[in-house]
């Protein structure tokens, strides 16, 4: 226990209404040791750290001020919501973050009260707060009971078209709703856009040190027990002079920007608004990402997600790798293919450090677009690029990418436009859990009529990939990888192109043949090793395509072997499924193949290593000799199964 901070006051914090006991010169206190637990906390055991330090002033002033858990805080993202999980009777369990069994790195309503909603996807918040504030005044009920419904969110999670959807929606019922726009500058990369540079403006042109005179007047309009409160926060009305406008024209009742990380201007502004409140109120706090850690502070992304780090120098952990990532890979790739074709371009959605758009940034910066938190929007702009005669590579994780499906349906797949889609984070992805995991694409993304799926076995295969979506001009193509680093093959100079929907033969045996889609590959291969001691050699097949399948591949196995696997990082309806169909079209189940399908299961796997996550999925190299060992009728050592 030495090396845990030393916190008096927040020892004292078994729940926020505990918070009720302090004064606000305690509650700075509080604020100060809260700040260290965290940091604490996250060095031991990895996670998104610099969101958490951006709002550790706010969290305790809102759980001072408001009623937890019958008052709704919704974190929009939960990245931030490390220190509301200390203040909300999980202290004892937050070295457990992100690790299996413990704490979901965001906020999850299975998990306690006083996580309302659940969020791990951005720009949701306000409109779940204004559900909550609909459903109270009409009556709902919880077993908490329902209070205020407080929204925080980002200025980059802001500049996503459903904040503003909620936001007008909330201004025109005139609910009174509760929305503190957290405003650090800094979603994971710099913000971009004009609601950036707007936000940028309103503090740039009325600075709150110049309308102390304004704030002055108007203490007196408040109810006297707050007019103490509000002489210690001079500033704290200054939004009334300030021009709020684009939210006040929305319907927002208008205060700020305040400094987010003073108390004596947070305290007596939600007093105050908890006070008087009637309808829809924004509140816009300046806060720095990472406050109070200097390490944080001076990384590039304010310490957005670390490994296990030191906490007295900040150096993480983390374990050296023995093969380049799949997501590096791709952008050294993609930069390659650039070097040589003028009309590639890049489009991806707040994240290109996440999706290694960086690399192809710094070297082609007028080719490279964030559109920032808003795949839909990069989804469709991706497809008038292609119509414009441009080559448009659209990255994004496959989990987001889900937030522009409605788009990659109308907008690119109808039309045939040839987008190409890097899919990134594809299968399980360990700590981040159910919410990022990318289960979903092969199956959503298969069954449209012309789209092109792709999955790469390696890395190797990933720069061939490329390479072919680089060449393909006949309608929409996707290509998904995983998170995490390759399997140690040696890179192509240059990618080739593949030809579209053939796969390839990886070894030829008997009796049975295993159909690999994705980078599960490299287990099937640990599978066969393991075969080959009982006297089984199987035959290894890599699809490379899901859609259009290898039908003369497919087709062959199935008529050379009396049993046919497929194994795929997906859910139910992907590969396997296309492959099924196509055996059953041809008769080939009446001939007595028997045929098996190894896909995710029918369940949302919580946070845990990638080998734990793919355990509980039963797709590790053991489950792949089980499932061979059954289909063939040979029962495994120590276990019959049916």
């Amino acid at each position: 226990m030495s090396d845990r901070p030393n916190t008096p006051l927040l020892d004292l914090v078994n729940r926020p209404a505990d918070l009720k006991q302090f004064s606000d010169a305690q509650l700075h206190q509080l604020a100060h040791e809260l700040r260290a637990e965290t940091i604490s906390a996250v060095s031991v055991t990895g996670g998104h750290l610099g969101a958490g330090l951006g709002v550790v002033e706010l969290t305790v002033a809102l759980h001072a001020v408001f009623d937890t858990p019958r008052d709704k805080i919704i974190w929009d993202v939960g990245h931030q919501c490390y220190p509301h999980k200390i203040l909300t009777e999980r202290r004892d369990r937050i070295r457990t973050l992100r690790q299996k069994g413990g704490l979901s790195g965001f906020t999850k309503r299975s998990e306690s009260p006083y996580d309302p909603f659940g969020a791990a996807h951005s720009s949701t918040s306000i409109s779940a707060a204004l559900g909550f504030a609909v459903a109270r005044d009409l009556g709902g009920v919880t077993p908490e009971g329902l209070g205020d419904a407080i929204a925080v969110i980002g200025d980059g999670s802001m500049s996503a078209g459903m904040a503003f959807e909620a936001m007008n929606n909330a201004g025109h019922l005139k609910k009174r709703l509760i929305v503190i726009l957290n405003d650090n500058e800094m979603s994971i990369a710099p913000p971009v856009g004009a609601l950036s540079n707007y936000l940028s403006r309103i503090y740039a042109e009325e600075p709150f040190h110049d309308l102390k005179a304004a704030a002055k007047g108007a203490v007196s309009l408040l109810p006297e027990p707050f007019r103490e409160g509000a002489k210690r926060a001079k500033e704290m009305l200054k939004g009334m002079a300030v021009g709020g406008t684009l939210f006040e024209e929305l319907g927002f009742s208008y205060v700020g920007p305040i400094d987010g990380h003073d108390l004596d201007q947070l305290l007596p502004v939600l007093r105050t608004v908890k006070a008087r409140a009637t309808g829809p109120i924004l509140i816009h706090a300046l806060t720095k990402k990472g406050k109070g850690y200097a390490p944080a502070e001076q990384a590039r992304d304010k310490g957005h997600a670390t490994a296990k780090f030191d906490v007295v120098t900040g150096k993480q952990q983390k374990a050296p790798s023995n093969a380049p990532s799949y997501t590096s890979v791709f952008g050294k790739t993609l930069v390659d293919e650039a070097s040589r074709d003028d009309k590639i371009v890049a489009v991806t959605a707040a994240m290109p450090d996440g999706t290694g758009l960086n690399l192809f940034a710094e070297r082609y910066p007028s080719r490279c677009f964030d559109v920032a938190i808003a795949e839909q929007h990069g989804v469709t702009f991706s497809a008038a690029l292609a119509a414009g005669g441009m080559k448009p590579f659209c990255a994004m994780y496959s989990t987001f990418l889900q937030r522009g499906y409605d788009q990659v349906v109308h907008d690119v797949a109808i039309q045939r436009l040839p987008v190409r889609f890097a899919i990134d984070r594809a299968g399980l992805v360990g700590a981040d859990g159910a919410t990022h995991a990318g289960s979903f694409d092969i199956a959503y993304l298969s069954n449209l009529p012309g789209m092109v799926v792709m999955a790469a076995a390696d890395e190797a295969e990933l720069v061939h990939m490329v390479a072919t979506a680089a060449a393909h001009n006949d309608g929409p193509i996707a290509f998904r990888y995983p998170r995490g680093e390759g399997v140690g093959v040696d890179l192509p100079e240059r990618g080739r192109v593949l030809e579209i929907g053939k796969g390839r033969l990886i070894q030829s045996g008997a009796r049975v043949a295993i159909l690999s889609f994705g980078t599960r590959l490299a287990e099937v291969q640990k599978a066969a090793e393991s075969l080959a001691a009982r006297g089984i050699t199987p035959t290894i097949a890599d699809a490379r395509f899901a859609k259009p399948l290898d039908r003369d591949l497919i087709l062959d196995l199935a008529a050379n072997h009396e049993a046919l696997i497929t194994i795929e990082e997906g859910a139910i309806g992907g590969f396997g499924s296309h492959v099924a169909q196509l055996l059953a079209d041809e008769g080939v189940f009446d001939r007595g193949l028997k045929y098996r399908s190894m896909v995710l299961p029918d369940i949302f796997i919580d946070q845990a290593s990638p080998a734990d996550m793919y355990a509980v999925a039963g797709m590790n190299a053991e489950h792949i000799e089980a499932k061979v060992l059954s289909v063939l009728g040979v029962a495994s050592i120590g276990e019959r199964r049916a």
